[in-house]
């Protein structure tokens, strides 16, 4: 797969595996994966991935939100989110990677796996640890064994993974269980999530999607209690949130990189939004940190084979 930067600051890692065109998957150890599943610095992910820490401490970082390890814990990462393990020792578990066409035979598991990414991280009890431990662990022997029929086996191993994973969210106290949304919803909500867009009207949307703005407005509003345009405004103003603080760029091409074509437009949108102007975000952040712009990747040497 071929770089294409999101921005030019905040670091992209793409998966690259062996059985890269049959398998865009893989999963082993923090430590078989390699270092960059522990990496310390604010980066981005063009695939999805799940760490289920079974020993650690220190925090796990995503989009500014620092998430404490108390293990065992799922954390997932959805392509785009910006993350990293902060102050992170002795942390072990397992760890998947997997794009999004490796979701193609149960396309309801793209639903499942950004519900995940968007909520806390799940910290399952006894027989909950053991049915995600024991499911992880016939992941990680039929990826490694590669016998006929291995792609169907993982990728049904994997919705069981996300259904049960989904499921002891929704019994996690205080959290009501939700309706599966509609999948044109699931579809709306990742394609407003990538950061590189340049059109992100409602209505270019809606044509993409293949419905009117109004059928678009109705969906969406009856699943999130939101119009469309306000979850495209949250995200915009996230991504400034993430560029603010991940990156040196300047507010104009934090601006830029935003969707805002005017620079004093986006400064009053976000003062709106977030209450401070972005000068004043990035202070009390703690200012810019810089990051090389390597487009790293998974190494194919350390992960499984």
């Amino acid at each position: 797969m071929t770089r294409q930067p999101l921005s030019p600051e905040i670091e992209l890692h793409r998966l690259d595996v062996p059985d890269r065109g049959l398998l865009p998957f893989a999963i082993g150890t923090f430590d078989t994966i390699g270092p960059l599943a522990r990496a310390a610095f604010p980066h981005r992910h063009s695939f999805h991935e799940i760490a289920y820490v079974t020993r650690g401490r220190g925090c796990h970082v995503v989009d500014l939100v620092e998430h404490p390890l108390r293990p065992p814990q799922l954390c997932v990462v959805a392509p785009g989110q910006v993350h990293h393990w902060a102050r992170a020792g002795g942390v072990a578990g397992w760890v998947l990677l997997f794009e999004e066409d490796f979701l193609l035979r149960h396309p309801e598991d793209a639903g499942l796996v950004r519900e995940l990414a968007a909520a806390p991280p799940l910290c399952p009890d006894r027989a909950q640890d053991r049915v995600l431990t024991g499911l992880l662990a016939d992941l990680e022997r039929e990826h490694l064994a590669a016998e006929d029929g291995r792609p169907g086996v993982l990728q049904a191993l994997l919705h069981v993974l996300l259904v049960r994973a989904v499921r002891a969210l929704a019994g996690r106290p205080g959290t009501a269980a939700a309706a599966r949304p509609h999948p044109l919803v699931v579809q709306f909500r990742q394609l407003i999530a990538d950061p590189a867009r340049p059109d992100r009207t409602v209505a270019s949307y809606a044509r993409e999607l293949g419905v009117s703005t109004g059928r678009l407005h109705e969906l969406v509003r009856e699943a999130t209690g939101r119009t469309p345009a306000r979850l495209v405004r949250q995200q915009q103003t996230l991504e400034a949130k993430r560029l603010l603080t991940s990156t040196d760029l300047t507010v104009r091409q934090v601006s830029v990189a935003a969707g805002f074509a005017d620079p004093a437009y986006f400064c009053r949108f976000f003062r709106r939004e977030v209450g401070l102007t972005p000068g004043e975000f990035r202070a009390s952040e703690g200012g810019g940190m810089h990051h090389s712009t390597g487009g790293r990747s998974i190494d194919r040497r350390a992960a499984p084979p």
